[in-house]
């Protein structure tokens, strides 16, 4: 897709996008990578916009540089943001009592730990990333792996036949002490993600590398 075409699909996206405030956002494309200036009020904000971005058709990559500005409200201390972060983990039954920390420092928060799955980590970052006063999360979080790298590699091949998204037979997988390496070639960004999606899904995986290139299947 010519790239003036591109930089206009992804702007009307923004536009689109009503949780994402736009009107300070510039859009650079080239050769199919999204370039993302400007700032945004909050940093949920800017997941949001990074998110619109990759549903548009023809995206190869995004370089984003977006920086998160005040949003009208009061300042809010470091020590208030680790209060109301250690709240809302506490409150997720989705996240296991004691197994992450926070550390907060001009905003930005960093958390550590182990958790058994994915969705366990995952879920602590979309809580905290919406928080007022929140500037940016680092999340160090790992995943124990235990599963068994066959049983990893089965779970995850058969999320990818079952996916209705996906073209399974150009995506190949591997898997070893819970690393998982895809390659091959799907047919979009969003392609793309939901693969990626289907191998955190497994149970034990702790990293995947993401090989897939994007580009119509012959």
């Amino acid at each position: 897709m010519d790239d003036k075409i591109l930089r206009r699909h992804v702007i009307d996206e923004l536009d689109f996008e009503p949780s994402v405030d736009a009107a300070n956002i510039g859009v650079a494309v080239d050769q199919g990578v999204v370039s993302l200036t400007g700032h945004v009020p909050n940093y949920v904000q800017k997941s949001l916009a990074e998110q619109a971005v990759m549903r548009v058709k023809g995206v190869r990559g995004i370089a984003e540089a977006l920086e998160v500005g005040g949003d009208g409200t009061t300042p809010h201390s470091d020590d208030d943001i680790a209060r109301r972060a250690l709240t809302l983990i506490d409150l997720n039954v989705l996240i296991p009592a004691g197994k992450i920390q926070i550390k907060v420092e001009q905003g930005w928060l960093t958390l550590t730990g182990a958790v058994e799955w994915d969705y366990q980590r995952t879920a602590a970052n979309n809580d905290l990333r919406k928080m007022r006063g929140v500037m940016g999360i680092r999340n160090n979080i790992t995943v124990a792996p235990y599963a068994s790298a066959a049983d990893v590699e089965r779970r995850i091949k058969a999320a990818l036949e079952r996916s209705a998204e996906i073209e399974s037979k150009g995506v190949r997988v591997t898997v070893q002490d819970g690393r998982v390496k895809l390659e091959g070639r799907v047919n979009s960004w969003a392609d793309r993600d939901t693969l990626e999606r289907a191998a955190w899904s497994a149970p034990g995986v702790c990293m995947v590398e993401d090989d897939v290139q994007i580009g119509r299947l012959a």
